[in-house]
C-alpha cells in the first residue's frame, strides 16, 4: 500500500509531531528554543510546548541551564544500542577491536548505515599518547566514509540501492558519477583502502563485517597515522584487520572462509 493511502486511512497527527520534533533536534546543533521548533515545523508554539515537556518528562529532550534552549540527550542512542543485534555486534566486535588497537598500535572503529549516514558503533583508542580517532555516536556523510563504502559494496544489490536512495534524498544530491566503478573496485579487493575524505595524511583501511547471509552489517575500520619510525606499514594493518574483521563475521555466523579463499583475497590485494 502507497505510504500517501496509509497516511490518509490511519492518521497519527501526534506521533507525526513527536517524530518531527525528534528529527529536528537530531540535525541541529547548540539546541533551540520552543518559537524555533515552532517556526521549523511549522506548529503553533502552544502545541510544540506540549510536546516538548512530554519529550523531556521521557528523557529524550533536556534543557539548558537557562532553561531558554532544548536539547536532544543521548536515550536515542542508548536505545540503539540496547537493540539486540546492535548489542550483539558490539559485544562481539569489542574484544577483537582492542586486540586490533594493541597490535597495530593505531585507533579502531567500526559503524554502520543508517539513512544517508555512517553511525559510529564502537570505538577503540590508540594505546600510543598521540593517534587520531572517530568519537563514537558521531556521524559522517555516507559518501565521505570508507565505511561508508565498504559497507555499499557488500550489500545485496536492492540494499544497496535503497541506502544510496536515501543518502539522496537527504542530501539532495545525485550519485556520484564514479561510484558503481569504485564500489566494484572494493567487491573485488575486498577492502576499502584511501586517504581519508576528512582529514590530510590519514589513511582509512576498512573491512566488511559480514551476516550469514553474507551481506555487510558494519564496516572495521582503523584510520592509520604513519608515525616517525613506526615500523607498522599499511600491509600489516591490512592483514590483521582482515583477520579481525572476519572473526567478527564468523561470531555473527558468517561462514568461515576457506585457506583458498583466503589466498586468492591475499593475491588480489
Amino acid at each position: 500500500m502507497p505510504k500517501t493511502a496509509i497516511k490518509r486511512r490511519y492518521p497519527t497527527p501526534a506521533l507525526e509531531k513527536g517524530l518531527d520534533i525528534l528529527e529536528l533536534f537530531a540535525h541541529t546543533s547548540g539546541g533551540l528554543t520552543v518559537s524555533e521548533v515552532a517556526r521549523h515545523l511549522n506548529r503553533t508554539v502552544s502545541e510544540i510546548f506540549r510536546m516538548l515537556l512530554c519529550l523531556e518528562q521521557r528523557g529524550y529532550l533536556a534543557q539548558s541551564e537557562n532553561r531558554e534552549r532544548y536539547h536532544l540527550t543521548l536515550r536515542l542512542f542508548r536505545l540503539a544500542q540496547e537493540h539486540p543485534p546492535t548489542k550483539r555486534l558490539v559485544t562481539e566486535a569489542l574484544p577483537i577491536m582492542h586486540g586490533v588497537a594493541h597490535e597495530l598500535r593505531q585507533s579502531c572503529h567500526m559503524g554502520v548505515v543508517d539513512g544517508g549516514h555512517v553511525v559510529i558503533l564502537a570505538q577503540v583508542d590508540s594505546p600510543e599518547s598521540t593517534g587520531f580517532y572517530v568519537k563514537m555516536g558521531s556521524k559522517v556523510d555516507l559518501m565521505h566514509a570508507a565505511t561508508g563504502h565498504v559497507i555499499l559494496a557488500h550489500l545485496d544489490e536492492d540494499a544497496g540501492q535503497r541506502a544510496i536512495e536515501e543518502w539522496s534524498n537527504e542530501t539532495k544530491r545525485k550519485k556520484p558519477a564514479d561510484l558503481d566503478a569504485h564500489l566494484t573496485t572494493i567487491r573485488r579487493r575486498g577492502y576499502e583502502r584511501r586517504a581519508s575524505y576528512e582529514v590530510r595524511g590519514v589513511v582509512n583501511i576498512s573491512f566488511p563485517v559480514l551476516s550469514a547471509h553474507g551481506n555487510a552489517v558494519a564496516g572495521l575500520t582503523v584510520p592509520y597515522v604513519k608515525r616517525i619510525e613506526d615500523k607498522i606499514s599499511v600491509s600489516d594493518v591490512t592483514e590483521v584487520l582482515r583477520f579481525a574483521s572476519q572473526q567478527i563475521s564468523e561470531a555473527l555466523g558468517a561462514a568461515p572462509k576457506s585457506e583458498k579463499s583466503r589466498r586468492l583475497t591475499k593475491e588480489t590485494t
